[in-house]
């Protein structure tokens, strides 16, 4: 019997959801657990897994349909079932004794057993990749009695590759938490429970898309498995994986396979990154590498086809013309703002369909464009008029077009974000560097684990010292009428790596001895230069250093890293006269410092008064050091 997946009810106040993209196609097979389409509220963006295991039979809504929550929305089952009484049908629909309304109802975030009378609803552990089984609870953000809205970061998460956040799909009052930080908790399960405020909630607890997904499983294995054979001739595709909730699109880094290789489930395919991390997609499908849909360096969208693998000879080429095919959104945006027509392009997507990359192959090779060898073969006293065409290659070898990496995009949007929604005043000062540039010599001289010590790690213990003094440019701006003052210093420290800055945190630098600063910030930078840091490393900063001075800069105006309120920059070191005790004219190295801060929040009285005084902690490193 066919099985309706519904469409999930994300929130008590949610209605109806739009459907954004489908990741499976009529007659794929599907696993319990498999996202079938993404949808999204006026909130937040999410993935709807399949309850059921068999074939795609029937798709009953399309990209961008606007459907009712608890509808039906497509069909599992065995091929050839009947699937026309599940169209227009949804879960108020199903008899109470119809063994399929069960699983149909897990597919809700918000799904609650028939024997569980409450209206509290459970949060599931989200799904962080296909093979992803269980992640690792990190930290409660919100606590019991919370009150808690659609998209609100509950928890943060990880797998053993990434972290993540969990944000609520339900709204209302966070009545329990049903596991700990640390916990391992499977995929799909019920990890807390929302709602109203004194509703039972143990009945929630333990339960969600596991424990009626494996029974579905099992009851559908033999079908799925008679579904899966004739596919032995048939092509699959791997997709992009989502790696973070607000992630919208991934970086290809590197292929590790080439086509025509022979690929297993699980294999590394290829690299690729996000604004801040690497990760590697493995192989979903077992077969021959058949087509590499997008290159080293391409931005693909998540959940977007991005190879196919299968049978040699199994793949057909999608025809020239698509009219009435199957257009992903991104592309009908593309080509509705270029004024083209979509359907005009070649579908290089899944099953033929076309994408983003189709449109603008289609924009910059028109149909007239292509049919033009023809007309001139048919004319040839119009073959010299052809002659002009070589002029574009040379106009082309006077540039070079280069897509934004992944990290610099999200430098762009957060230096602009800073620079439009901070009122940025730099103050520029300078000191007597005599004293850490003869303790720097000291150290080098001495040898051993000390000599790697850098007048940059000197600066950094400084900073973190005299921060404490000045609470408001320790901190962080909530919003315009409301600042957060840290009790210990989280020095960001901006570090140049091959794919752009990145800022990585010293946490409780203020607790930490000047060789241990050294050591970690040196650990962190090479991290972030190999492209394996965690992205919870890269956050939580109450200020930043930037450091020029080996590049010989004199002074600049860093930009502040939001929601900081204060960044400093370090200059290079230039002789300075000064009138000696004596009367004696002397030379003195002076290093500049460049304070830029966040005038919502510090007034420039107090800027100035940090100023001085890291200055004067600097000229006398020595004493601060026995402090």
């Amino acid at each position: 019997m066919a099985n309706a997946v519904i469409m999930p009810k994300a929130g008590i106040t949610v209605e109806s959801c739009i459907i954004g993209e489908w990741v499976k196609k009529v007659g794929d097979t599907v696993n319990v657990g498999d996202v079938l389409f993404t949808y999204e509220t006026d909130k937040a963006s999410f993935e709807c897994e399949s309850t059921a295991a068999g074939t795609l039979l029937d798709i009953f809504f399309e990209e961008g349909d606007e459907v009712p929550c608890l509808t039906n929305v497509c069909a599992v089952g065995n091929p050839g079932e009947d699937t026309s009484a599940l169209r227009g049908g949804s879960a108020a629909d199903a008899p109470a004794e119809a063994p399929a309304a069960a699983p149909a109802a897990a597919a809700a975030p918000a799904a609650t057993p028939a024997a569980c009378a409450t209206k509290a609803r459970g949060v599931l552990m989200p799904k962080a990749g296909i093979t992803v089984e269980s992640c690792i609870i990190g930290e409660w953000l919100k606590k019991v009695g919370d009150q808690v809205k659609v998209g609100d970061v509950l928890f943060t998460y990880e797998t053993d590759k990434a972290s993540f956040e969990c944000e609520s799909t339900e709204e209302g009052e966070l009545l329990a938490i049903f596991y700990e930080e640390g916990d391992e908790v499977p995929c799909l399960e019920n990890v807390c429970a929302v709602g109203p405020h004194g509703e039972p909630t143990d009945c929630l607890k333990g339960i969600g898309g596991t424990p009626a997904a494996e029974a579905t499983a099992e009851a559908a294995a033999p079908a799925a498995e008679a579904a899966a054979t004739p596919a032995t001739g048939g092509v699959e595709t791997v997709i992009m994986p989502k790696a973070g909730i607000t992630v919208e699109s991934c970086l290809i880094g590197e292929w590790l396979k080439k086509v025509g290789d022979q690929i297993k489930i699980g294999d590394v395919l290829f690299t690729y990154e996000t604004d801040k991390a690497s990760f590697e997609c493995e192989s979903t499908a077992e077969g021959e590498l058949l087509e590499i849909l997008y290159n080293e360096g391409d931005e693909v969208p998540c959940l977007e086809a991005v190879c196919k693998i299968g049978v040699k000879g199994a793949a057909a080429a999608a025809p020239a013309g698509n009219a009435g095919a199957a257009v992903s959104p991104r592309a009908k945006k593309l080509a509705a703002t270029a004024g083209v027509d979509a359907t005009m392009a070649t579908g290089t997507g899944p099953n033929g369909r076309i994408i983003e990359r189709d449109v603008r192959e289609l924009m910059a090779n028109p149909p007239a464009q292509a049919a033009a060898p023809a007309v001139a073969a048919e004319a040839p006293a119009a073959a010299p008029a052809a002659a002009p065409a070589a002029a574009p290659a040379a106009s082309e070898a006077e540039y070079k077009d280069v897509k934004f990496s992944g990290i610099r995009r999200a430098i762009s949007k957060s230096m602009t974000t800073s620079l439009h929604t901070m009122a940025q005043l730099t103050h520029n000062t300078s000191f007597d560097a005599t004293n850490i540039l003869n303790y720097r010599k000291a150290l080098k001289a001495a040898g051993g684990e000390y000599a790697g010590i850098t007048l940059g790690d000197i600066i950094l213990y400084a900073v973190s010292r005299t921060l404490l003094n000045h609470p408001d440019l320790n901190a962080n701006m909530l919003d315009d009428n409301s600042i957060r003052l840290f009790n210990h210093v989280n020095l960001g420290v901006a570090v140049d790596t091959p794919r752009g800055l990145m800022v990585p945190t010293i946490f409780h630098a203020d607790e930490m001895s000047l060789l241990e600063i050294s050591k970690a910030v040196k650990a962190l930078a090479a991290e972030c230069r190999d492209g394996a840091i965690s992205p919870d490393k890269l956050s939580g900063g109450s200020f930043t250093v930037s450091n020029l001075g080996n590049m010989g800069v004199e002074s600049f105006t860093p930009v502040i890293n939001p929601p900081q309120t204060g960044i400093l920059g370090v200059c290079g070191t230039i002789d300075r006269v000064r009138k000696g005790a004596d009367g004696s004219i002397e030379l003195y190295p002076a290093m500049g410092l460049s304070l830029t801060y966040d005038h919502r929040a510090v007034d420039g009285t107090p800027a100035a008064k940090f100023q001085k005084e890291l200055g004067f902690n600097l000229e006398n490193f020595t004493v601060l050091l026995s402090k």
